[in-house]
């Protein structure tokens, strides 16, 4: 359950998908009534949003979108890490854990017998919280653990995921963080009635069971972040901005102390005084009616009682007057990090300020950033971001070093920048193109019931969605600010009043891990089932058809020349995406991906590459270059009303493009550098790992560029193959407004094509290993976890066993509540996060792939090892977790709607598989034929009792080499036999 959002996503969200075009249209509030019900709304809000509040104070907030049978809800309550008590951080964050453990309706066998024990721990936990000596300590513990498996007997772990995924949910999940915590389900537009049925009882009484299990996911996790240097540099970073504001004061997760000493009854008091009506908000985005919702909405919750909420008195920060310099020490790549404390999002008219200071600064294509630092490569990469809060916003600049720069010298050239930005120069016009592109931003946001779904939650979180009048208009609010008021802003904000956070390169030898604790592992009672969830499962839901796609009419044809062209028309907006995609990636070409991250910072006879980045954003497009192994695309996108203007620039360039020996020289040491701190990055290692486990030494994954081969490559040979790329044989898609014979016409115009394409070179081939025996493959890395891989590979791709696989992974390892992650989490509290399946090549002459996970504290890694090796040599049996994924599996095909160019790579998807119609169906016409028995024969005859190949991160300092010769012969991998350089 992610704890922190991207800084990058909030600007999005604050940024764009809140947005509304046009700067003649009125935006106030207004008053509706329907369906015996009264809601407030903005008047030309793009997202349509009403506003209810119900008798009970609770907000609810709807916004309907027909486009999918779907609809995307967020549960959330204005609390999290800044309500924690100081004593007890990371509370908030227990119980967003908590509230997935059902009532007393569910998840118990028997309410009445499970009480008690539950009764038992809690003042158990009371006692073990006040207690300081060691050995009393541990007798506590044990008292605990023992005590928990008695419980654990009257417990059905999981019943909750059981019930979300058999009304066909989606990405059931929740976060916490400063100000909040939220809850999040994507259901079937069917499943309204079931949903708000499990939700009024979730949040009626919850009963805090499997606690202690449940507690060292949360120490799992914990210790995941102490591994994390991103994560320990942001709460370094806001410790140091905020050293008496909870933002900087109180990490969502908590301290390691609070960790050791959790008190069940501070739980229960923090819920029942955060979690109550006037404190919360239900949003719904997507394919429903309003009327019958909110009259469900009240019905359902109506129980709730409005009390006064404690707020939290921030106080106000003292002002900095002189840099914060902090370090962060760790394996990882270094970077630097500029943070200011800014106004929070209560002060409308300084958010919108910064918002427009921020993308000034950097849009992607045409900010100082982007201009004067990125495209010059002058570091390896600049950046600058929001995140916005009630009180604070934080604006930071980032960046890492290059080849042979110190931080210190990037650190200087982020200043320059904000140095530029106060003396003015910059060109006035790039605030409307800004707002140009939020315009295009909205109209890709309205698309997404997630993105839809997501604002209007954060507006409730900061402002209870009173400024949501403010959100709306803000892309016109953003259109007048004058170029005097952003370096006016600038001049008054942006001084010597920041943190500067150097992440550097070392060993950090202030980690204090989470000891585990002896967990005795607990019943998970897979085939019991409570009375509610049989009560659930009875309301009515009116069937949704499931719709199939048919490639020869959902895709029309054409042709530019010797070019096939695919086609599907935008009936929804004015936006357009043209791809050109080429048959063949750097297994036919290495210096295909080189070339196409050259031509960013090339330019032509007539442009520079800054003046390209310029026009793309003056009229909101974009374009994109991206190879991979075996396709490369080029992307063009934006608003249709500039496609010719947009399309023209792009194939001037990609013709024009002129050898810049200097750009490549510096390119070059960026991609040196970048390579060096790949090699840092735990999570590029284990990737590397196991594809090494997968293909042998020769794999996917190491296929580079030599160092020599590297040097060896000149301007004039990216140029020349950029250049003739269009020689060689591809498709043209194309998705927009424009009907298939004008879409044909304006391409042509643009595209010019040679009479006969180029032969397109071999594709170097790669084949996965046989395992013949258990071996394990190590790389040392300096870290608290232990992660591991498992991988065979097995027999050939064979379509008729889709719906098999589909169903297996479903119900053996693709979820929460699957036998996988029910066994190793939930009952023996081996991992934060465990996952197997069985992985479906892409090409027909392909292979089937085997992999497994676990991330676990290194100490418990033989442990976790030996529950997974269990679980792959036999699958238990759940005949009611089997019906519920046969279920849930059905109800994701039926509510899936593969829509606008998504259907042409569905199309082209199933052709390297060798189909020509559309898998889903015969995945859904097969489900209901298959028996758990067909399920176990094929875990028999392809994962039980076979070989493996072991792919295990970890440190040496943790774990012992010798040790791990009990699972296979034993291979430590060097860096470069892993990354290929």
């Amino acid at each position: 359950m992610n704890l922190i959002k991207n800084a990058i996503c909030l600007l999005l969200l604050t940024c764009a998908l809140i947005n509304t075009a046009g700067a003649q249209q009125k935006y106030e509030w207004k008053e509706g009534e329907s369906g015996g019900y009264k809601y407030r709304y903005i008047s030309n809000d793009p997202m349509k949003a009403r506003f209810y509040t119900l008798k009970n104070g609770l907000t609810v907030i709807l916004s309907v979108n027909k486009k999918d049978p779907r609809i995307q809800t967020l549960i959330g309550t204005r609390a999290g890490s800044d309500n924690d008590p100081s004593d007890h951080t990371g509370l908030a964050h227990y119980l967003e854990h908590l509230l997935f453990k059902g009532t007393q309706q569910f998840g118990s066998l028997d309410w009445a017998k499970e009480k008690p024990y539950l009764d038992n721990i809690e003042g158990l936990y009371d006692t073990y919280n006040l207690t300081t000596d060691a050995s009393a300590r541990k007798t506590i513990y044990h008292q605990i653990d023992s005590v928990s498996g008695l419980a654990a007997k009257y417990a059905i772990a999981n019943e909750y995921d059981k019930l979300m995924s058999g009304m066909g949910a989606q990405g059931t999940n929740a976060h916490t963080w400063t100000e909040e915590t939220i809850y999040e389900e994507d259901i079937p537009s069917n499943a309204v009635d079931k949903f708000l049925a499990v939700q009024s009882e979730r949040f009626k009484d919850p009963v805090f069971r499997l606690f202690h299990t449940e507690l060292e996911a949360v120490y799992e996790e914990k210790n995941r972040g102490l591994d994390n240097d991103g994560r320990k540099s942001y709460e370094l970073m806001l410790n140091a901005l905020f050293p008496t504001h909870n933002y900087g004061q109180q990490s969502t997760i908590g301290t390691v102390e609070h960790l050791k000493n959790p008190n069940l009854k501070a739980i229960r008091k923090f819920y029942e005084t955060y979690y109550v009506p006037n404190n919360m908000a239900i949003v719904m985005a997507g394919d429903f009616d309003p009327d019958y919702v909110i009259k469900s909405i009240d019905n359902s919750f109506a129980y709730m009682q409005s009390k006064p909420v404690p707020e939290y008195k921030a106080p106000v920060e003292a002002p900095i007057t002189a840099p914060i310099v902090k370090e962060v020490l760790g394996p990882d790549a270094e970077n630097v990090t500029i943070a200011f404390r800014m106004p929070g999002a209560l002060d409308t008219k300084s958010s919108t300020l910064l918002s427009v200071v921020s993308q000034v600064l950097n849009n992607g294509k045409a900010g100082l950033l982007d201009l004067n630092i990125n495209k010059q490569q002058k570091v390896l990469g600049a950046s600058a971001g929001l995140m916005q809060w009630k009180d604070y916003t934080v604006f930071t600049l980032a960046g890492k070093a290059k080849q042979g720069q110190t931080l210190e010298e990037v650190k200087d050239l982020l200043l320059g920048q904000l140095e530029i930005l106060k003396k003015g120069e910059f060109d006035e016009t790039l605030v409307k193109a800004i707002v140009n592109n939020a315009k295009l931003a909205e109209l890709q946001g309205l698309e997404d019931n997630n993105n839809r779904a997501n604002s209007l939650m954060d507006g409730f979180i900061k402002h209870r969605g009173q400024n949501w009048l403010t959100d709306v208009s803000f892309v016109d609010d953003m259109g007048k600010v004058t170029k005097q008021e952003i370096v006016d802003f600038a001049d008054k904000y942006l001084k010597n009043n920041y943190v500067l956070l150097y992440k550097r390169k070392g060993e950090d030898k202030n980690i204090e891990k989470v000891e585990k604790p002896v967990i005795t592992p607990v019943e998970v009672n897979r085939e019991a089932q409570s009375a509610f969830i049989t009560k659930i499962n009875a309301i009515p839901a009116t069937p949704v058809k499931p719709q199939w796609l048919d490639f020869d009419k959902d895709i029309q044809k054409g042709k530019v020349g010797l070019a096939d062209v695919l086609y599907v028309q935008n009936k929804d907006n004015g936006l357009f995406r043209l791809y050109y995609r080429f048959d063949m990636g750097s297994w036919n070409n290495k210096l295909l991906p080189l070339a196409a991250q050259y031509l960013q910072f090339l330019g032509t006879d007539k442009y520079t590459t800054e003046q390209i980045s310029k026009e793309f954003y003056n009229i909101a497009c974009n374009f994109n270059v991206n190879s991979g192994t075996d396709a490369t695309s080029i992307t063009i996108s934006g608003l249709q009303e500039n496609f010719d203007k947009a399309v023209s620039l792009f194939e001037h360039l990609l013709k024009n493009c002129q050898p810049n020996d200097e750009v490549l020289a510096t390119l070059k040491g960026r991609i040196l550098k970048g390579r060096a701190d790949n090699k840092l990055n735990k999570g590029a290692i284990l990737k590397g790992l196991v594809s090494y486990g997968m293909y042998g030494p020769r794999n996917p994954f190491n296929n580079q560029l030599s160092q020599a081969d590297l040097d060896a490559v000149t301007a004039k040979d990216l140029v020349a193959l950029l250049h003739t790329l269009p020689e060689y044989k591809h498709t043209i898609i194309y998705y927009g407004p424009q009907p298939l014979a004008s879409a044909v016409a304006a391409v042509k115009k643009q595209h010019v094509l040679p009479a006969v394409f180029k032969e397109t070179p071999a594709a170097v081939k790669f084949v996965k290993e046989n395992q013949d025996k258990n071996k394990v493959l190590f790389a040392d890395y300096d870290m608290v976890q232990s992660e591991v891989d498992w991988v065979r590979n097995t027999t050939v791709y064979n379509p008729e066993n889709t719906a098999l696989l589909s169903l297996f992974n479903n119900y053996f390892g693709g979820g929460m509540g699957s036998i996988v992650f029910q066994t190793i989490r939930e009952s023996k509290a081996l991992a934060y996060s465990t996952y197997a399946y069985y992985a479906s090549p892409d090409k027909k002459d392909e292979r089937y792939s085997a992999v497994a996970y676990v991330g676990s504290q290194a100490d418990k890694m033989d442990d976790a090892i030996t529950g997974m090796n269990e679980l792959l040599n036999e699958i238990p049996r759940s005949d009611k977790l089997f019906e519920t994924s046969k279920m849930s599996q059905k109800q994701d095909i039926e509510t899936e709607r593969i829509t606008q160019d998504g259907i042409i790579f569905t199309y082209l998807a199933a052709k390297k598989l060798g189909l020509n119609t559309d898998y889903r169906k015969t995945v859904y016409e097969n489900i209901d034929k298959i028996t758990f028995d067909n399920v176990k024969l094929f875990h028999n005859q392809n994962l039980s009792g076979k070989p493996y190949t072991y792919c295990i991160l970890a440190s040496e300092k943790k774990i012992s080499l010798d040790n791990l010769k009990k699972y296979g012969d034993v291979k430590k991998l060097s860096l470069e036999e892993i990354f290929g350089y």
